[in-house]
């Protein structure tokens, strides 16, 4: 650690957890250290329960250093520690929404990410050469790259069914990519954000797994250019807002959702309802595999007891609106087929 006022975090350019993190500190006016993946600083600090990128390490009252994963608790956390220039609406309703875009981002646009990375020859062949590089500042030899290079490579693409990414849902993960930027690029047109005129939670979510799909990993980033320019161009934006004023007034009207959100949640509805709950049905069971229909197409994937978690805590967070607030956050979900996600 350096002192109380820094943050110190551990991850890696390739994490699209820790652009959305870095990116909200920079926001957040929240001065923070950032180790790579192996730094020899890494060898004092505590090791996380799960190993996940972006690692936190916060400093306990009594001084010990706490190693804390997951992006959203760590957004909530740092929300009550450093005052102003919050991420959060204070409006419960939007508060909602707020969450379930975050959700959305980082557990369903991240399959995107995965697939498009792992599934074409020349996104595997860029992130298998570049993604060694950024583990730590050390050299290495061009041989010694090579072979982390291959097994890395090995090892993610071997991965693909975790995430639901084979011949068959293919075309569903990247017709829904498409859907979606062009719905942001729409919302665009009018919004500098999410919800209005300054960032949420949730820009910072969409932005973390963009500053892959339409920055680095040169299909989808090829896609997202020729189909939807303001969010290529909103992705540079969004990740240095130190300079962007954060006024109450510029969130959006909670009575007057614009169309082009809601269009928006019509994507959440049409693939991440499914998916969501056919995996909390096989937990339930305690099945090996999630089983559903997307778009018509079966789909298949191992179950996440993390994403079971997610539609359990974005079941509470709707139950712990008051009753004028859950009316208004299911009037706004009617038609989006998000319903499910809070019945």
């Amino acid at each position: 650690m350096t002192n109380s006022t820094t943050q110190t975090l551990m991850g890696s350019p390739a994490s699209p957890y820790t652009r959305k993190m870095t990116a909200l500190l920079r926001y957040r006016h929240i001065p923070y250290r950032l180790l790579l993946t192996e730094a020899d600083a890494l060898k004092t600090l505590p090791k996380p329960k799960v190993a996940l990128l972006p690692t936190f390490f916060f400093e306990s009252e009594n001084g010990d250093v706490e190693a804390a994963v997951d992006s959203t608790p760590i957004i909530r956390r740092l929300e009550g520690v450093h005052q102003g220039r919050s991420v959060i609406p204070k409006n419960p309703v939007l508060a909602f929404l707020d969450f379930l875009m975050e959700d959305f981002a980082d557990e369903w646009l991240t399959k995107a990410m995965f697939h498009y990375r792992w599934y074409y020859q020349a996104d595997i062949k860029k992130a298998a050469t570049t993604l060694p590089h950024w583990r730590n500042l050390k050299p290495a030899s061009d041989e010694d790259l090579a072979k982390m290079s291959k097994k890395f490579g090995d090892h993610q693409i071997s991965r693909l069914y975790v995430v639901g990414s084979n011949d068959t849902t293919a075309s569903v993960i990247e017709q829904s990519y498409h859907r979606y930027i062009t719905a942001l690029n729409t919302h665009l047109e009018k919004q500098t954000f999410l919800f209005g005129m300054r960032p949420s939670a949730a820009d910072f979510a969409a932005y973390g797994q963009l500053t892959q799909l339409a920055k680095f990993d040169p299909t989808p980033a090829e896609v997202t250019e020729k189909i939807a320019p303001r969010v290529f161009a909103w992705v540079d934006l969004m990740d240095d807002l130190s300079g962007v004023d954060a006024r109450e007034e510029d969130w959006i009207d909670a009575a007057a959702i614009p169309d082009s959100l809601v269009a928006i949640l019509k994507e959440v509805g049409r693939v991440y309802t499914p998916v969501m709950l056919a995996n909390a049905k096989a937990l339930m069971a305690g099945a090996d595999t999630v089983e559903t229909e997307v778009e018509g197409k079966p789909w298949v994937q191992q179950p996440f007891p993390y994403q079971g978690k997610c539609l359990l805590w974005l079941r509470e967070r709707y139950h712990a609106l008051n009753e004028a607030d859950r009316q208004q956050v299911s009037l706004i979900l009617e038609g989006t087929g998000c319903e499910p996600l809070i019945a």
